[in-house]
């Protein structure tokens, strides 16, 4: 089983609000996940919160991360500074 950290959508119609999360990479993108990792809020000021503690554990186990993923963690790592 390939794990990857992607994107999931929740949220209204023209109100998007995503979850990030820890998946089988062959389930559907808004399908069953293994673990809620964070979320991205783009409507209101970009509001990014991660568990990075989690995040960090499932990629030394061999996740891979969607490329979008990989900008919002280097985002949340600039808001933080």
């Amino acid at each position: 089983m390939a794990v990857k950290i992607r994107l999931s959508r929740i949220g209204k119609k023209n109100r998007p609000y995503w979850r990030v999360v820890a998946v089988d990479s062959q389930k559907k993108r808004d399908g069953a996940h293994l673990e809620h990792l964070g979320s991205y809020d783009p409507i209101t000021h970009n509001v990014i919160q991660l568990d990075q503690e989690r995040i960090t554990h499932w990629i030394s186990n061999g996740a891979t991360c969607s490329p979008t993923v990989k900008k919002l963690i280097k985002l949340a790592g600039e808001k933080k500074a």
